[in-house]
């Protein structure tokens, strides 16, 4: 079965634990009910998000992204078809932004804009193989 993996990024609006806590929450509960599985990588100044799963349910979920007044400026940075899940057992795993990860000061230099598809894939690909 042909599965979508997509990536974006948004800066949070009004971010704080309880924000954070009510996305997780939501976020577990619809994505195990649509099949979407994946990783939200978030800290103040950056959500780095990738949902993975039926190519129609990652769409709907990244249209209420779209949507959602607790993201600004969301881009989508990588969408492409996978046949397998690098987060499988995950409704939504959270990760808080490690220290390899882009500073904030390299994030407002427009590091993200630089960065390529493969870039992307490659911060969760380190986050999936840690999870295990």
């Amino acid at each position: 079965m042909a599965l979508t993996q997509l990536i974006y990024s948004s800066r949070p609006f009004g971010f704080d634990d309880a924000i954070l806590s009510q996305i997780l929450l939501t976020a577990r509960r619809n994505n195990a009910n649509a099949n979407v599985t994946g990783c939200l990588i978030c800290r103040g100044d950056l959500y780095l998000q990738l949902l993975e799963g039926p190519p129609e349910a990652v769409a709907r979920l990244y249209d209420a992204i779209l949507e959602d007044d607790r993201h600004i400026e969301v881009t989508l940075r990588m969408q492409h078809q996978t046949d397998t899940r690098m987060f499988g057992e995950w409704a939504m795993r959270d990760d808080p932004a490690q220290s390899w990860l882009w500073t904030k000061d390299e994030v407002d230099a427009g590091a993200l804009d630089r960065a390529t598809a493969q870039d992307f894939l490659a911060v969760f690909q380190r986050v999936a193989g840690e999870a295990h």
